[in-house]
């Protein structure tokens, strides 16, 4: 394992308490993963707000690779408390899962606490976001088919199952018989799909609830004591801001809220105690499900891309969808979330291409703007206005400073700078922790 800041040292310096929020500013898997587990080396609390296990982080450590869903990607830092907050719905055969695949290359899991309210993910959420997709046939949303979206739902029509129901035994059996006779009537009488069968649910639940009950804490009291005693925050999401229920290519979303403001709801602190919001931005654009997607390359270049990449969910293994970088995306999230920094992914990817390209705006009815439009039928309508940059060629791998970083880089992410109005301020040039380049402490308050 990589020993910690080493191939940083000299770069931070102790400033104070600080919170930090993650964002993906595209459509999710911008790198999150990797940029969360370099930046929790200096945080003290790190904190997963949102999602379920519809995503993925892949997170790089030494010579191995390791692919979480639910744990924080902080996991791989011993002492560093790693919480799964109230908005993170929880299937808890993947998360027991996940600490034995995290157990069996002996990463010590001891510091991982669970929020008391965060809501479960139940068999029937699964069979029903399988066969409700079926039924949309061509106009499905194109769901990871986890559960995630029938969960959110039970949790919005205050019938789901918390994880303080999970630990309950007496209490979580009675919930789950009387919520079971109603799914499965759905099922069979609205779907024509088998019901579930409650014993084995029951009995399967209950034996993750052994595994889980040491860890069930009040992460929201935890994250507050951390404040109180000056520790730095980090607060990590999952999937992108274009996945956002509301602010995202609706239907073609999550079902939570991936952007800043879902950190405060999804982990119970208020905004007032957020100090910085980093949006993490690949080199590119790729994106998983159906929905627009001005710049995609259904090209050679595009499956270049996509190889070379390694484009391919880190949940589903489905092959991403690939298109050039959209600047005007990484406006709007900034905008949205109130960015403060940038970190940019995957620029190594593109290393070998003769040009590259970047959407800085619209063409759409005659009228041209540089704001990503509000609706799905805008953005259909919406042709991508692009600028044209030299590529690079240079191996990458050694680069330690941005001023070392080739020109053509640089031209490129001072062009991306200039059409945000967000700074660049963490650059990533490879999936190993050492091929990274911090420009600005992201956990420096602001003055």
């Amino acid at each position: 394992m990589d020993s910690p800041g080493a191939h940083r040292a000299g770069q931070w310096e102790a400033v104070g308490m600080a919170t930090l929020i993650i964002v993906g500013a595209q459509w999710g898997d911008e790198g999150k993963g990797k940029v969360t587990d370099v930046l929790a080396e200096r945080a003290d609390v790190i904190v997963r707000y949102q999602g379920g296990n519809n995503a993925g982080h892949t997170v790089v450590v030494g010579e191995r690779t390791y692919k979480l869903h639910l744990i924080p990607s902080g996991i791989f830092y011993p002492g560093k408390a790693c919480l799964i907050g109230n908005g993170v719905v929880i299937d808890p055969s993947v998360l027991v899962s996940e600490l034995d695949y995290l157990h069996g290359f002996g990463v010590n899991t001891d510091a991982l606490r669970i929020s008391y309210g965060a809501h479960l993910i139940m068999p029937y959420h699964i069979r029903l976001d399988q066969v409700e997709e079926a039924r949309k046939g061509a106009n499905k949303i194109g769901t990871t088919l986890r559960g995630i979206g029938p969960a959110y739902m039970d949790k919005f029509a205050r019938v789901g199952l918390r994880v303080a129901d999970l630990i309950d035994e007496d209490g979580f059996s009675d919930k789950l018989r009387r919520i079971l006779d109603e799914k499965n009537n759905l099922l069979v009488k609205a779907y024509g799909a088998e019901p579930l069968d409650y014993a084995s649910i029951r009995d399967a639940y209950l034996g993750y609830a052994e595994r889980l009950r040491p860890l069930v804490a009040d992460t929201s009291l935890l994250i507050h004591q951390a404040l109180a005693a000056g520790k730095n925050i980090l607060f990590e999401g999952a999937q992108g801001t274009l996945l956002d229920i509301d602010f995202g290519t609706y239907p073609f979303v999550t079902s939570s809220h991936p952007i800043a403001g879902g950190a405060c709801v999804g982990a119970g602190i208020g905004p007032t105690a957020i100090d910085r919001v980093l949006g993490v931005v690949k080199a590119y654009t790729s994106r998983v499900g159906e929905g627009p997607f001005p710049t995609e390359l259904r090209d050679a270049t595009g499956d270049w891309i996509r190889e070379r990449g390694g484009e391919f969910g880190t949940t589903t293994g489905r092959p991403r969808r690939i298109g050039w970088l959209d600047a005007a995306i990484v406006r709007f999230s900034a905008r949205v979330s109130g960015l403060t920094g940038l970190a940019v992914t995957k620029l190594d990817t593109l290393a070998g291409l003769p040009r590259v390209k970047m959407c800085v705006g619209y063409r759409r009815g005659g009228v041209i703007s540089p704001e990503f439009p509000p609706t799905l039928d805008m953005l259909r309508e919406c042709e991508p206005i692009y600028e044209e940059f030299a590529g690079w060629d240079s191996d990458l791998g050694r680069v330690r400073t941005y001023e070392d970083l080739p020109r053509n880089i640089r031209r490129y992410l001072d062009r991306l700078e200039q059409v945000v109005g967000v700074p660049v301020t963490m650059v990533s040039l490879g999936q190993e922790r050492r091929q990274t380049i911090i420009r600005e402490d992201p956990f420096a308050p602001i003055a």
